[in-house]
């Protein structure tokens, strides 16, 4: 509201400036610039005379800002008479200040934009059974919903009777529906599909993926660049700087250029304008707040623009192995038997026995052979060991190659091939006769593959860290093309080998997903989050990859780079402008209003420049 009175009033001052043109009576044509300036620009005026009285308050020191320079010219024109010329420069300056923010702002809506989309009501079951329609503040764990066709899933939780095809584009930026059925989880802020099915809430409104992403985004919009924070800095010693060249640039005029004291006086009000530094203080902010708009609407969300801009920099980065390079469960990658079993009814049986156990291997095994059902129920597990069951008068048993003490030499030799490769070998044997083997591996995500061939195109040495031995950590390394291993690592000695990095290759950045991989993130100059980690890695990291995929970090680090780009291009602009005014000025080649339409259109450019970042990225 007081936005828009100040808005109507700059209107008026623009209608009154047009009349104030159209009158040639001096007194009244004079009076109606000068209400012009006044009306269009005290919203604005007031505003910076008030941030530099927080400022100096705060700081404790005299702390002023661009709108004190802007006020004193208006001023000073007004002093000498140049009526038209202090009304235009308010008008000017005013207009490109309403501008400025409505243009800041867009890059801000492209984020505040999810609280919008936040679900409202969800339709919870009664005791009874009944429905009930309440707010999703009100929610509790362990409450049962449902969710209808086309509706949106009011929070995080997991399907309980029937399936669903939700849009995640909220959650991960991806706009391919998920398929999902009973057991999976749902999060809130997605779209149901044309199916209806029940849910059960396991997590707060306010600890949600959708909550989280929104409370980052928010933290991120408060947390400026390193180098956006040293122009805010700037700011107050370079308008300090500027007052006390005034007196100086005042008496050079009669003094140095043998100018008249009007003339002086006039060309010390052009020199406040050239020098205001409006287009120095946006060289940072609208970019920043545009990269972070932008990757947060393609799954990637940093908490600050500090973390973005330092992106680009980075010398290495670490990654745990397990879930984060990897898929985080085994699947078959190879299966061997000998020629006279019947090797069809043989996995079959596997498959049986595997059902009766919930080890990962087993489950492996029971998604990559089709469905069995063979009779078998009595299956003996001894742990470390394997599996042993008995059927139709035969043993059967699955398990670790030592366990059993007479195998076939090409099988063995198969077998030390295999677990080369960084694979967990075990073997089938029928009567104690070994007639197979089955090989998984929990194998190397597609996504991060790509992204490692970015990192090391673009001089960024990518590191695994695995508690696994050296050579299942060197296989799945050659596999995504690391060099770098590091292998045998307690949870608990990951900070140090983040440090030892840190000691030849700073900045260092972490990528984890697990508690134990939280002390790390944290230490790394940058650290990175999986989307599908635990709350404390995401916690303290600084940047959480929503959809897990790593091929997002190559988007994040093209963004970084365009940033950082784009600020020092601002810079150059805004520096260069003021130069040229300055020696215009000196030289009588400008006035007034000339220098106000320069550097306030320096101003929108610097600013339109840094919103070419909400444009999406391709990775």
């Amino acid at each position: 509201m007081k936005k828009n009175k100040a808005i109507i009033f700059y209107m008026l001052g623009v209608i009154t400036f047009i009349g104030g043109l159209l009158i040639t009576q001096p007194i009244a044509r004079a009076a109606l610039l000068v209400f012009a300036a006044i009306v269009a620009g005290y919203q604005v005026i007031a505003e910076g005379i008030m941030a530099t009285i927080q400022a100096t308050r705060k700081r404790r020191r005299f702390s002023p800002n661009i709108h004190l320079l802007m006020a004193l010219a208006a001023l000073g024109a007004i002093a000498i008479g140049s009526f038209e010329e202090a009304a235009m420069l308010i008008l000017i300056f005013a207009g490109a200040h309403f501008l400025e923010e409505y243009v800041e702002n867009k890059s801000r809506k492209e984020i505040t934009a999810l609280l919008a989309m936040a679900p409202q009501e969800a339709r919870r079951y009664t005791d009874t059974g009944a429905l009930e329609v309440v707010p999703v503040t009100v929610l509790n764990i362990g409450d049962q919903l449902q969710i209808l066709n086309g509706a949106q899933v009011p929070t995080d939780g997991v399907i309980i009777a029937g399936t669903a095809s939700l849009n995640e584009a909220a959650i991960s930026g991806e706009s391919i529906p998920r398929e999902k059925q009973t057991g999976d989880e749902v999060f809130g802020g997605t779209i149901n599909g044309k199916s209806t099915f029940d849910m059960r809430v396991t997590k707060s409104s306010d600890e949600t993926v959708f909550a989280k992403i929104v409370q980052m985004v928010q933290s991120a919009q408060d947390s400026p660049t390193k180098t956006a924070s040293v122009i805010q800095r700037f700011e107050p010693i370079y308008v300090k700087a500027v007052l006390a060249v005034l007196p100086i640039v005042l008496l050079a005029g009669p003094f140095l250029l043998h100018w008249s004291w009007a003339t002086s006086i006039y060309r010390t009000i052009v020199f406040l304008v050239a020098v205001s530094p409006c287009a120095l203080a946006a060289s940072a902010v609208p970019a920043t707040l545009s990269g972070i708009s932008s990757l947060a609407r393609q799954g990637v969300l940093f908490k600050g623009g500090s973390y973005l801009a330092n992106l680009t920099q980075l010398k290495a980065i670490a990654f745990d192995k397990t879930g984060t390079l990897t898929e985080g469960v085994p699947v078959v990658t190879d299966s061997e038997f000998v020629s006279d079993v019947d090797e069809a009814t043989l996995t079959q049986i596997i498959t049986a026995m595997e059902m009766q156990s919930n080890h990962p291997l087993a489950n492996a095994i029971v998604s990559h052979y089709s469905k069995s059902d063979v009779p078998i129920t009595d299956v003996h597990n001894e742990i470390g060991k394997g599996l042993t069951a008995e059927y139709q008068g035969h043993t059967y048993t699955i398990g670790k190659p030592q366990r059993f003490k007479q195998v076939d030499p090409a099988f063995r030799k198969r077998a030390a091939t295999l677990s080369k490769q960084g694979k967990t070998v075990v073997f089938v044997a029928v009567d104690q006769r070994v007639v197979g083997l089955i090989a998984l591996m929990d194998q190397a995500k597609s996504s991060a593959k790509s992204a490692i061939n970015y990192l090391k195109r673009h001089d960024i040495q990518p590191v695994m860290i695995t508690g696994d031995a050296q050579q299942t950590g060197e296989a799945v390394a050659a596999d995504l093309g690391i060099e770098q291993v590091v292998a045998n690592v307690m949870p608990e000695q990951k900070v140090a080998v983040v440090r030892e990095l840190q000691t030849t290759m700073r900045p260092v950045a972490m990528v984890g997903d697990g508690v134990n991989d939280a002390p790390a993130l944290a230490n790394a100059e940058v650290g990175i989050a999986m989307g599908s980690g635990t709350d404390v890695a995401i916690d303290v990291a600084d940047v959480v990859l929503v959809e897990n995929d790593l091929s997002r970090l190559a988007l994040a680090h093209q963004v970084s780079t365009k940033m950082n780009r784009i600020v020092i291009e601002n810079l150059l602009l805004s520096m260069a402008v003021v130069v040229m005014l300055v020696v215009l000025n000196v030289l009588q080649l400008t006035n007034i209003a000339w220098g106000v339409m320069f550097h306030e259109g320096s101003t929108l450019i610097v600013i339109l420049n840094g919103l070419r970042l909400l444009i999406p990225q391709r990775a």
